[in-house]
């Protein structure tokens, strides 16, 4: 038996929770002891009843959760309030984004835990499965918070995405052609958009050309190209993507120059640092900041605002991994499955994933 604990997130407006009920109802089924903080589903309009009924049992703190868990299931990382929470040997299963948090990872690497990203497992295709259902999520919602910022009242050109008859539609650039990225084009072109999507895959790009609308155009990806699109372009979405590494500058400062006033950028890869240079994480308290006349949206929990579709979509990725931990401790479960194992960042003091080992200049020790 396992003990799963499952606190509320205190992330600035995370509203999602690392666990529905129903996921709950399939660990307690097994015969696994689940933990939920009081209120930890309300903000995904989950109430603790509905866990209680799935068999989960209600603690009323944070540190009680932690207390009782060997597991601990999650949403976002652990920020500064939680560090001294977490225990040695205690196993942390969530998003970390490691690459761009120092803090973050000298604090998990002192404490002793197992943690285990979301973002780094990876099967043998390359895929990222627990990443792909918040991607889905986040670039649907780039577009539509960079059509919103378009607006001349929240800083914007004035200009509808979409037009209207003999008025031309906004045109919209997507750098990166990954799940984040195919996501933004399908929503803009479906929006009316003029969209052109980037990637440095020629095969990729082939796919994306088959398998999106005509108003859909692809672009090979580099400076030379981007810096032609940017006089144009009204609203760009950054979604580029180096597993468990920091995010390239795609845009640096002095490319803000080539744009008009009041374009859009949405960094999507700010939790890996982002890929314009001029990009600092921001909340949904306050998302947006005007740098060189052009807007920045750089919300580092986009899927945070729409909870409930967010947390379903996310337990349905990470319910078959989280039980296969807590049928089998995460050792037999990260042997049993080479796809989990690339998850683990930090063990029990040491940093076992090269990319963050390489950003920090720390040791780097690959587990056996």
């Amino acid at each position: 038996m396992c003990k799963v604990g499952i606190p509320k997130e205190i992330k600035n407006n995370e509203n999602r929770v690392g666990m529905t009920p129903a996921g709950v109802a399939e660990l307690t089924r097994r015969g696994h002891e689940v933990f939920v903080q009081h209120t930890a589903g309300e903000g995904s309009g989950f109430s603790d009843d509905e866990y209680v009924k799935a068999g989960a049992k209600i603690l009323p703190t944070i540190e009680d959760v932690y207390r009782e868990a060997e597991m601990i299931v999650k949403v976002k990382e652990p920020i500064e309030p939680e560090y001294a929470l977490v225990r040695k040997g205690q196993l942390l299963f969530t998003y970390f984004h490691f690459a761009c948090e120092k803090e973050l990872t000298d604090a998990m690497i002192k404490s002793g835990a197992v943690c285990l990203a979301y973002e780094t497992v990876q099967l043998p295709n390359g895929s990222l499965p627990l990443l792909q259902p918040m991607s889905e999520v986040a670039g649907r919602m780039a577009v539509l918070n960079g059509a919103y910022y378009l607006q001349k009242t929240k800083g914007g050109k004035g200009k509808l995405i979409s037009g209207v008859p003999g008025v031309s539609p906004t045109k919209v650039l997507v750098l990166g052609g990954g799940i984040v990225g195919e996501a933004a084009a399908l929503m803009a072109a479906g929006m009316g958009a003029e969209v052109t999507i980037t990637d440095v895959s020629l095969p990729r790009l082939r796919q994306l050309d088959i398998e999106t609308p005509a108003n859909v155009h692809t672009l090979y990806s580099s400076e030379h190209n981007i810096r032609q699109q940017l006089p144009t372009v009204d609203i760009v979405v950054g979604s580029v993507l180096v597993p468990g590494d920091k995010t390239p500058h795609l845009i640096t400062r002095d490319m803000l120059k080539l744009m008009e006033p009041g374009t859009v950028l949405v960094d999507v890869a700010i939790d890996q640092g982002g890929c314009f240079e001029t990009s600092r994480p921001t909340t949904h308290s306050e998302p947006v900041y005007t740098e060189e006349g052009i807007v920045h949206y750089c919300v580092a929990n986009i899927p945070g605002a729409v909870p409930n579709t967010s947390t379903l979509a996310l337990t349905n990725a990470t319910l078959r991994y989280a039980i296969a931990l807590a049928d089998k401790g995460w050792q037999k479960a990260c042997k049993d499955d080479p796809a989990l194992a690339k998850g683990l960042n930090i063990v029990e003091g040491k940093v076992v994933f090269k990319a963050v080992a390489d950003v920090f200049g720390l040791p780097y020790e690959p587990l056996a």
